[in-house]
């Protein structure tokens, strides 16, 4: 196990190493000058100069990038070039929203998937299994820019049950929760009913009725125990689309999470918050598949006795 954990931690920092130098490298790539952004126009030469040296965007970009790196590696974010705060309280007023929006709409998608999955295996080929797909299909393939405007239409602006935009109670977090968890709940209902439709059909299962025991006994007790590995490799890859689709969700809905301060630093040319908020949700990636990873090898000692 001790090995498997090493190999599993060693190759998630490959991972976040590389994110940090790609987006450091592609975000300089962008057009735009951060420093003329600040300034505006109308600046004299030398005042540019004098800002883009105390910025430190003077220097060779190897160079830039070796700072950055140096700095990361003392857990230090830099400071935002527009607002002059540190990156990481920058950061940390941000969090909480994504954080809650996050967890609803995770609780939204399993809420959903489960019993649809569920239905859609118990009743395989019937009206509630091609209810379910249908709905399956249509999650995944209505985008989150579309979704979520047509949600505000309705529920916002045709029946005035929520807000439109903001983050005022928990009535402005249903139609984000939504938006964001719908496409996770297509994704795991059709993985729930995958898995289901393969375990229902093992003599364990022929076994378990064979003895008496009731239709929801054997779902919950039997099928379901064992159906949960993939649909937990699934959901651990999930979680990190979810934090990236929660990107275009927080802008539709003016949600103040770390989405929507990547897009409002990007339209500045604010490097640092960029590479920071890229970074906590790369991080945040690695870590829950990390742990998808750790605990999918805990559930199958098979898993970690193969890569031992």
């Amino acid at each position: 196990m001790a090995s498997f954990l090493i190999a599993r931690l060693a190759s998630a920092l490959v991972v976040i190493f590389g994110v940090v130098c790609t987006v450091f490298l592609l975000i300089h790539l962008v057009p735009g000058d951060p420093v003329e952004l600040m300034l505006g126009e109308s600046a004299q030469p030398a005042d540019r100069a004098a800002l883009r040296e105390a910025l430190g965007l003077d220097r060779p970009l190897p160079v830039q990038l070796g700072v950055y790196l140096e700095r990361l590696a003392h857990l230090d974010l830099g400071q935002s070039l527009h607002s002059q705060r540190p990156v990481a309280e920058v950061l940390a007023a941000r969090l909480p929203a994504t954080a809650e929006l996050a967890v609803a709409a995770l609780l939204v998608a399993i809420v959903t998937a489960l019993p649809l999955g569920v239905l859609a295996a118990t009743h395989h080929n019937g009206a509630w299994d091609t209810g379910a797909m249908g709905f399956s299909l249509l999650g995944v393939s209505i985008p989150n820019f579309w979704m979520g405007p047509l949600l505000i239409l309705v529920f916002s602006i045709g029946l005035g049950w929520t807000p439109v935009s903001g983050r005022s109670g928990l009535a402005s977090l249903i139609l984000p929760a939504l938006t964001l968890g719908t496409a996770l709940a297509a994704i795991l209902a059709r993985m729930v009913r995958s898995s289901l439709l393969e375990v229902l059909n093992e003599d364990y299962i022929r076994t378990a009725r064979a003895k008496g025991l009731s239709p929801a006994a054997v779902m919950w007790r039997h099928a379901l125990r064992n159906a949960w590995l993939p649909v937990i490799t699934v959901l651990g890859l999930q979680l990190g689309a979810l934090l990236g689709g929660a990107v275009v969700t927080e802008t539709v809905f003016s949600w103040p999470g770390v989405g929507s301060l990547m897009i409002e630093a990007i339209q500045k040319r604010d490097y640092p918050v960029v590479q920071g908020c890229v970074l906590v949700i790369a991080v945040a990636y690695v870590v829950v598949n990390t742990l998808t990873d750790l605990v999918y090898g805990w559930i199958d000692p098979r898993i970690r006795l193969g890569d031992a």
